[in-house]
């Protein structure tokens, strides 16, 4: 079996936001077709769809003629072959196309990836609603009754949901403003939703002073947060070494961790309890098992991140089905969602907070391709944060 050819597939649900170019992300598929006629599919991460679609094309060169099976050996050859140290985009194509012959090659020996890998080690993945599925635009409400949008996640079945302490409308506020908010939002979520169900926390690295996350986490620690994620970015391990210190609350962070050697210095340092790497962005299925082992030696637990489609949330539970340190899945994909159910097939099935295990060879899911021109890609920018002085802030 000899790889053939590679294509892109760009669409968005038409969906408006309040920032950047005023459009929602897109979704960014590549399709990794055979002679033998067996295709795979993999995701890519959604804001950088641009210089992530030029990288695999790139690839493309490489793969045509090649082996699918031999997926370590092609991985190499992309991320040796470019000599410099990729980027986020270079590695997000390279994460795309390593899940792409995952499911190739499931396919070729007709067992789910998973199987592949050693697992399952478990039946079924536990989940926490986040992102879109945790706000309250999805639940037709006002764009402030966070806690509405809580309550709904747990009407559905979510025994976890994960939200942003510091408050929608933080931009151009000050830091006293923003802390009262964030300890009234937390408070508010967990005597609306109480003691069973989980509350997690992303704070989303979105100060520069590691003071004030601390500040914070001793505020909130007596509504016993599930974990708080990134207090400090992943980029400064000391800096959340300090935090970790300083509070009870679980830290959790890593999902802007894309290399080996950063890793290698958040686990040396004892910087997380939790590390949440991305899958599409830090090297693919296979890389994150092999950082999960890692994680073993340090006894930290994994909670992938997960912020794209159905594609690479499958891709995260064949991650989890394989590994022993596993604690509980980002979920950020509404499988009722009539633009995702028009493009994929099957979808993933989740039932009272949990992920069944697929059972079809390969990922478990397949592309409408004909779908996709109904959704034409949208120009897509994060948006960037406005501090109270006018300076730029993080996001």
């Amino acid at each position: 079996m000899k790889i053939t050819n590679l294509r892109v597939f760009v669409a968005n649900p038409g969906r408006k936001v309040k920032w950047g170019t005023g459009w929602g992300k897109n979704t960014i598929l590549v399709k990794i077709y055979t002679d033998d006629g067996i295709d795979g599919l993999g995701e890519a991460f959604h804001s950088l769809d641009e210089p992530i679609e030029g990288a695999l094309l790139k690839y493309e060169r490489w793969l045509k003629s090649k082996d699918p099976t031999r997926i370590l050996r092609n991985w190499q050859a992309i991320y040796r072959g470019l000599r410099y140290p990729l980027g986020t985009a270079e590695l997000s194509a390279l994460s795309a196309v390593e899940q792409a012959l995952w499911d190739i090659a499931g396919k070729a020996c007709g067992l789910p990836v998973y199987k592949m890998l050693g697992g399952p080690t478990r039946d079924r993945i536990h989940l926490y609603a986040s992102g879109y599925l945790c706000q309250p635009r999805h639940f037709d409400l006002p764009g402030d009754d966070l806690v509405g949008a809580a309550k709904g996640c747990v009407a559905r079945g979510f025994t976890a949901v994960k939200f942003t302490p510091q408050p929608d409308d933080y931009e151009g506020k000050s830091p006293e403003y923003i802390h009262r908010a964030a300890v009234e939002r937390v408070r508010a979520v967990r005597e609306a939703v109480g003691d069973d169900i989980e509350i997690c926390l992303d704070y989303h690295g979105r100060s520069f002073s590691v003071t004030e996350a601390v500040r914070l986490a001793r505020a909130i620690e007596p509504y016993h947060p599930m974990f708080l994620e990134e207090p400090a970015l992943t980029e400064n391990p000391d800096a959340l070494v300090e935090a970790k210190m300083k509070t009870t609350i679980p830290i959790a962070g890593g999902e802007r961790c894309n290399s080996r050697e950063r890793l290698r210095e958040i686990l040396e340092k004892r910087a997380l309890h939790i590390l949440q790497p991305e899958p599409t962005c830090n090297g693919g299925i296979l890389e994150t098992v092999k950082w999960a082992f890692l994680c073993e030696l340090y006894h930290v637990v994994l909670a992938p991140h997960q912020a794209c489609g159905p594609v690479s949330l499958l891709g995260c539970a064949h991650i989890d089905a394989s590994i022993a340190n596993f604690l509980i899945q980002e979920c950020n994909v509404d499988v009722d969602d009539p633009f995702l159910k028009d493009l994929f097939h099957p979808m993933p099935v989740i039932k009272n907070s949990y992920l069944e295990l697929p059972d079809r060879p390969g990922l478990g899911i397949e592309l409408n391709e004909d779908a996709v021109e109904k959704y034409p890609r949208k120009p897509y920018d994060r948006p960037v944060i406005i501090q109270h002085d006018g300076a730029i802030g993080l996001e």
